[in-house]
């Protein structure tokens, strides 16, 4: 049926049962997984651009840190399933157009997600993300809670 589901991740522990749902519907399916997780850029406003510049390179730094961390933990649980994984994270502030556009440039034929999860410091993400995604997807979207 399926053959190449993409599963957005944010580290939760919601997108993290999402990411095993997905895991156990492509072992069935001997499909495929793409794990992807979006980045928020850097923004802020400031007239210091010695310190701008510094903090956005920590941040940057520690997100992609964060991100291949959240990757890796998809693959890991992927390759103990016996399931094909690849992963890629992206920079972006509308993470609804990332996952959409992903899905369509991976030829994925199903995106699995969390109802909703995390962003930065206890900000919920994927709540209207998921609608957003829900909306743009030109793929079937199954929403796990």
């Amino acid at each position: 049926m399926f053959k190449h589901l993409l599963v957005p991740t944010d580290g939760s522990e919601l997108s993290v049962r999402a990411a095993k749902t997905a895991i156990e519907l492509a072992h069935t399916c001997q499909a495929r997984i793409h794990a992807l997780h979006v980045v928020p850029p850097f923004h802020t406003v400031s007239y210091m651009a010695e310190m701008l510049a510094a903090t956005e390179l920590s941040y940057t730094q520690e997100s992609i840190a964060r991100a291949e961390r959240y990757l890796a933990d998809v693959r890991d649980l992927a390759a103990k399933a016996g399931v094909a994984c690849d992963t890629s994270y992206v920079l972006d502030d509308r993470p609804h157009q990332a996952i959409a556009q992903t899905a369509a440039d991976k030829h994925c034929d199903l995106i699995v997600m969390a109802s909703h999860g995390w962003r930065g410091l206890n900000r919920l993400l994927l709540g209207s993300e998921t609608h957003k995604v829900l909306l743009k997807s030109n793929v079937p979207v199954l929403v796990c809670h």
